[in-house]
C-alpha cells in the first residue's frame, strides 16, 4: 500500500465504515468545538471530514497547525449522524476519526485565504499563483481544461486528423501582430520569431501531401491584454484539410463544437446548424463582426428617411447630407417603461463618446403619433415608413443614432448590448454560434489610405482569378470566415490560395514587391511552385473555449499561469535583466529609451 494514502479524499464511502484508511491531502478548513475539533482535508479530488476528539493525544498540535500545511491522516471511517450529513460532498455521509498524523510540508501565513472563492486583487492571485489555483472554481477550471483538450484530440482523431507539431524557432511574418523576436547566437544580427500561428507550416504540411493535420498549437503574440486575451501566448486547435472548399471546413468544425459544448455544459445551442452571416450584414445589423446572437435586437439602416419633405429633425438631415448615416433599434412593447429608462440609454451613449441616442415612442390615438423628445418631428407617414422598414409595431421605442459609417456601427453595437442587458433580453443558459463569411480582401487605412489585408494574406479571393477586378480591390471578397459564440469570436479561417501567381498579385496591391514576397514567404511560396492542393483551415482558441464552458468573463480564470495586463509573469519575474555576458553571446547591445 502507498506510504501516503489509501484513499483520494472524495472516494471515501459508507462501504468503507469500520475500516481504518490513510488520507493525505491540504488542511482545507479547521472548526473547533471545544471538545471536538473537524478538519477538512482536500486533495486534487475532493475534501473528506476528519474528526479528532480533545483526548486524542494529537488534538493539541492538530488545533495550532497552520491552513494549507500537507498532512498525511490515519484513522477510522465512522457515519456521519443523520442531521450532519453534507450533501453537497460526495463523501458527506462518513468522516474520519483521526487516530494518528504527520505533517508532509509546512505552511507559513497565507497572504490569501484558499478555502474562499472571493475576489483579490491580480497581484496577489497571480504572485500566488500556486495558491490561487488551489482554490476550488479556478482548480476545477484548469482540470475542465485539460478534459477539453484531450476531448478534442480525440475527437480529432475519429475525424481521421493526424497531429504533427510545428516549429517554435521560425520567422518573422507580417500576420497582423508584433512578433516576439529571439537573437540567435550562431547567426549574429539575425533573429528567429516565436510564430504568432503555424499557419505557413500548416499550409506546408497540406503540400507535403498529408491530408488532414491538426495541433493544439501555442501561439505567440506580442499583444496588448483583453479579458478575451492574453498578453504574449495563448493556445488554439489549429486544423487545415486539402481538396476542401469552404462548407467542408464547415461540416467538421461544426460537428467538433457541438459535440464539445454538448459534453461539457448543460447550456442548449441556439442552432447546431450554425447560421451564416456576412461581413457587411453583420456589421449593419449588429454593428460588429462577433454578433451575439442570444441577444434578439437587430439594427435597421433608415437613413433613406431623412430625405423626406415632411421629416423636420434637422440635426440629423444636416448630418445625412454630409455623409453621415442614421441606423435604430426597435425594442419591443417598452411603452410603459418610465421616462429614466430612455433617458439613462441616452446618457449612457453620451458617456461612451457619442452625441446621445435620440429616441421616441410609437403611439396610436386616431392616427399613428410618436411620443419622446424627438416625436414631433416625423409625419404620420414617415412614422409609417419607419414602421415598415423596421418592423416595429404600436407600443414599440425606436432610439436613433445619426454619425459616419465607423462610428456609427461602434455606438449602435455597444447600444444593443447595453438596451438588451436593461430589458434582461439575453438568455444566460444558451450557446449561439454563427459563421461570419465573405471577408473583403483589402481594407484601406484612412490615415495613410494605403490597402491592406483585411484578414489572413494567404486567402483565396472568391471569384475566378481570370474574372478578378484588381483595379477595385476593396470590392474583392475572400474566402475567409470567423466562428463566433455568443459575442465571442473563437477562430478565424480562410480556404487558401496556393496559386502562386495570384499571390505574388494579391500582395503588390498591398504594396509588396516580388522580390519581397519571395524574401518573406521564400518557403511558402517556392514550395506552392511544386504542385499544391486546394486547402483551407481554422484554429479555434482553446483558451476562449473553456472560457465559454466555464462560463468565465475573463481569460485569466482558465488559464494556468497567465501574465498580467502588463504582460509580465509576477510569479517567476518575467521578463527579467539578461548578464552582460548573455548579451555579449548574443552580439547584442541594449541601448535603452530615456
Amino acid at each position: 500500500m502507498n506510504k501516503f494514502r489509501s484513499h483520494n479524499c472524495n472516494e471515501v464511502r459508507k462501504k468503507d465504515v469500520g475500516n481504518e484508511i490513510l488520507l493525505a491531502g491540504w488542511i482545507n478548513k479547521k472548526r473547533d468545538h471545544g471538545n471536538l475539533l473537524f478538519i477538512d482535508l482536500r486533495d486534487n479530488y475532493g475534501v473528506t471530514q476528519c474528526i479528532v476528539e480533545k483526548k486524542n493525544p494529537h488534538f493539541r498540535e492538530l488545533e495550532k497547525v497552520q491552513l494549507e500545511t500537507v498532512i498525511n491522516i490515519n484513522g477510522k471511517v465512522v457515519h456521519r449522524s443523520e442531521e450532519t450529513v453534507n450533501k453537497e460532498l460526495e463523501t458527506g455521509e462518513v468522516e474520519v476519526e483521526i487516530e494518528s498524523f504527520n505533517i508532509l510540508g509546512t505552511c507559513k501565513e497565507l497572504p490569501m485565504p484558499v478555502f474562499s472563492d472571493q475576489e483579490y486583487s491580480e497581484e496577489i492571485r497571480l504572485k500566488y499563483r500556486f495558491l490561487d489555483l488551489r482554490r476550488k472554481k479556478i482548480h476545477e477550471n484548469i482540470i475542465l481544461r485539460s478534459k477539453v483538450i484531450s476531448f478534442l484530440r480525440n475527437e480529432m482523431n475519429k475525424l481521421g486528423f493526424l497531429e504533427f507539431q510545428t516549429p517554435i524557432l521560425t520567422s518573422s511574418s507580417p500576420e497582423g501582430a508584433r512578433d516576439f523576436l529571439v537573437p540567435s547566437r550562431l547567426n549574429p544580427g539575425k533573429f528567429y520569431a516565436l510564430p504568432q500561428a503555424p499557419q505557413q507550416f500548416k499550409q506546408l504540411i497540406m503540400v507535403s501531401g498529408f491530408d488532414k493535420y491538426f495541433q493544439i498549437a501555442p501561439c505567440f503574440r506580442d499583444e496588448d491584454a483583453r479579458s478575451d486575451r492574453s498578453p504574449g501566448e495563448f493556445y488554439q486547435l489549429d486544423l487545415e484539410m486539402s481538396f476542401v472548399e469552404q462548407e467542408d471546413v464547415f461540416k467538421v468544425v461544426e460537428k467538433l463544437l457541438v459535440n464539445t459544448f454538448k459534453k461539457f455544459s448543460n447550456k442548449k445551442l441556439l442552432f447546431e446548424d450554425f447560421p451564416k452571416i456576412s461581413y457587411s450584414d453583420a456589421l449593419l445589423k449588429y454593428g460588429s463582426d462577433k454578433p451575439d446572437l442570444r441577444n434578439p435586437l437587430v439594427i435597421e439602416d433608415i437613413t433613406e428617411i431623412f430625405s423626406r419633405d415632411d421629416v423636420s429633425f434637422e440635426i440629423f438631415k444636416k448630418l445625412v447630407k454630409s455623409g453621415s448615416k442614421v441606423r435604430c433599434i426597435v425594442t419591443k412593447n417598452t411603452k410603459d417603461k418610465p421616462r429614466s429608462f430612455f433617458d439613462n440609454i441616452d446618457k449612457w451613449a453620451k458617456n461612451e463618446g457619442a452625441s446621445g441616442l435620440a429616441y421616441f415612442t410609437i403611439d396610436k390615438d386616431k392616427k399613428i403619433v410618436a411620443k419622446g423628445p424627438v416625436g414631433k418631428f416625423f409625419s404620420e407617414d414617415a412614422l409609417k415608413e419607419i414602421i415598415k422598414k423596421t418592423k416595429a409595431e404600436v407600443g414599440d421605442s425606436i432610439f436613433l443614432s445619426c454619425d459616419k459609417q465607423k462610428e456609427l456601427e461602434r455606438i449602435t453595437s455597444l447600444a444593443r448590448d447595453k438596451i438588451a442587458k436593461d430589458l434582461d433580453l439575453v438568455d444566460e443558459n444558451i450557446f449561439a454560434f454563427c459563421w461570419i463569411v465573405d471577408y473583403p480582401m483589402f481594407e484601406k487605412d484612412e490615415e495613410t489610405k494605403k490597402i491592406n489585408f483585411s484578414h489572413n494574406p494567404f486567402s483565396m479571393p472568391q471569384e475566378d482569378i481570370e474574372k478578378i477586378n484588381f483595379d477595385n480591390p476593396l470590392e474583392i471578397l475572400a474566402y475567409q470566415y470567423d466562428i463566433v459564440c455568443n459575442g465571442v469570436e473563437l477562430s478565424s479561417g480562410a480556404i487558401r490560395n496556393h496559386v502562386p501567381e495570384l499571390m505574388y498579385k494579391l500582395f503588390s496591391i498591398a504594396g509588396y514587391s516580388k522580390k519581397q514576397v519571395d524574401d518573406k514567404f521564400s518557403g511558402m511560396i517556392n514550395a506552392l511552385s511544386y504542385g499544391a492542393p486546394p486547402h483551407g483551415g481554422i484554429a479555434p482558441g482553446i483558451d476562449r473555449i473553456v472560457m465559454l464552458l466555464a462560463n468565465e468573463k475573463n481569460i485569466r480564470e482558465v488559464t494556468m499561469f497567465p501574465m498580467n495586463q502588463n504582460a509580465q509573469d509576477l510569479l517567476m519575474n518575467a521578463p527579467s535583466e539578461v548578464t552582460e555576458n548573455q548579451l555579449k553571446e548574443l552580439n547584442l547591445i541594449l541601448k535603452l529609451k530615456k
